[in-house]
């Protein structure tokens, strides 16, 4: 990695968001870099099956997923790398990404960094994690095999895992603080039908216990204030996710949940920068609605990156007028038509119905807009402005 070398997007995670997005950015001939902190994959790699992901009537493999996604990414030209990202400076048209193994600089960014499992806050929980403490069943379930295990949790995941871990363990307690789950109904149903799998209802972990390895969990019924240990040789928490946002607090705005706001088009509090999947606020958070967040983004950052490139290469060196207009109008044609017969090198005609960014980025709030440009600085700026006017305005610059 140099640290001179500028991406046009640099993507951070490589989870369905992330992926999605590298194919959809590199496929549009962006130079594209996905930066992931782990594994290629984030959650979706340890599922072991999904089964509501379009295309797959059987079910498809977390794994498999991934591997197909990363696949189509690099074969359209995105590069993959792997670093923890420190910080970052999101002022100017170039970001930087400041990580474990230097500095990355990018047009534009996409945030997909999704989320990670909540923590119970237990006594015993950090000091056993890899130690019978684990929160991905696909990674570490097949260590437990004739082994009794406790799952955590009441919602999909939890059950999901806990239906899955019984091809590995003899006996898997379900524990779960309600008396009733929040997991699809179907998922319920699996669960309920297994003989293997016991729940633990209007219970909590309180403590994990053991010597060098877990031996015990100590469990509360909530309804009866009842504390009393299970011996079990694995605990594996799902209660709830977390957003991994934290290095982008005091950077871009986040909801009181700590998830990343974001408009329609995936846009952050901060131009050029974009967020998707689980790390952004949303209603529903699944594969699919990542990979399509991730397009989503990608889409929107291309046409950043094409506008800001635009104005690099337009803007950036001597005297320059960008005139905005709408084309939907009479006098946004009759603009047009100006502009032609002018033949004016210096002159930048542009739809700013069209392109509601550089409205934006130019602060137009009434059609027609002049903008002056001197060396990329602006100096000077009018809204409203009629055709007559941008002639003799012109003129009088000894521009035409």
């Amino acid at each position: 990695m140099s640290e001179e070398k500028i991406y046009d997007l640099i993507i951070v995670g490589g989870g369905p968001a992330g992926l999605s997005a590298a194919i959809y950015a590199s496929r549009a001939k962006l130079d594209t870099l996905v930066l992931e902190k782990n594994f290629v994959g984030g959650q979706m790699a340890n599922t072991d099956i999904i089964e509501n992901y379009p295309g797959f009537p059987d079910g498809v493999s977390g794994s498999d997923l991934v591997s197909r996604m990363e696949e189509q990414a690099e074969k359209f030209g995105a590069e993959i790398d792997f670093a923890d990202i420190e910080g970052i400076e999101v002022d100017g048209a170039v970001k930087r990404l400041r990580t474990s193994e230097g500095d990355y600089l990018s047009r534009a960014l996409i945030i997909a960094t999704g989320t990670e499992q909540r923590k119970l806050g237990v006594k015993g929980e950090a000091e056993f994690t890899g130690r019978g403490v684990s929160y991905c069943a696909v990674c570490d379930g097949a260590f437990y095999t004739d082994k009794v295990i406790a799952v955590v949790g009441g919602g999909n995941s939890a059950v999901e895992e806990a239906v899955y871990l019984t091809n590995f363990a003899s006996k898997v307690y379900l524990i779960h603080r309600r008396d009733s789950l929040r997991a699809e109904k179907l998922l319920q149903e699996r669960l309920f039908a297994n003989e293997k799998i016991e729940v633990v209802w209007n219970s909590v972990v309180t403590e994990i216990k053991g010597d060098k390895f877990v031996e015990a969990v100590s469990i509360k019924n909530l309804l009866s204030g009842e504390v009393k240990d299970l011996a079990v040789s694995g605990v594996f928490v799902y209660v709830g996710v977390v957003p991994n946002s934290q290095v982008f607090r005091g950077v871009l705005e986040l909801d009181e949940w700590g998830y990343i706001r974001t408009n329609e088009e995936m846009e952050t509090s901060v131009d050029g920068v974009f967020a998707a999947g689980d790390v952004r606020t949303s209603v529903l958070k699944q594969v699919i609605t990542a990979a399509a967040e991730g397009a989503i983004a990608a889409t929107f950052a291309e046409k950043y990156v094409r506008e800001q490139v635009y104005f690099d290469q337009n803007i950036s060196s001597g005297k320059r007028v960008v005139v905005v207009y709408s084309s939907i109008t009479d006098e946004g044609r009759e603009i047009v038509k100006c502009m032609s017969e002018l033949e004016a090198s210096n002159v930048i005609a542009i739809d700013g119905y069209k392109n509601s960014r550089i409205s934006k980025k130019l602060n137009v709030e009434k059609f027609s807009a002049v903008r002056i440009f001197d060396n990329g600085k602006e100096v000077f700026s009018k809204d409203g402005v009629a055709v007559h006017e941008i002639v003799n305005m012109l003129k009088e610059q000894g521009i035409v």
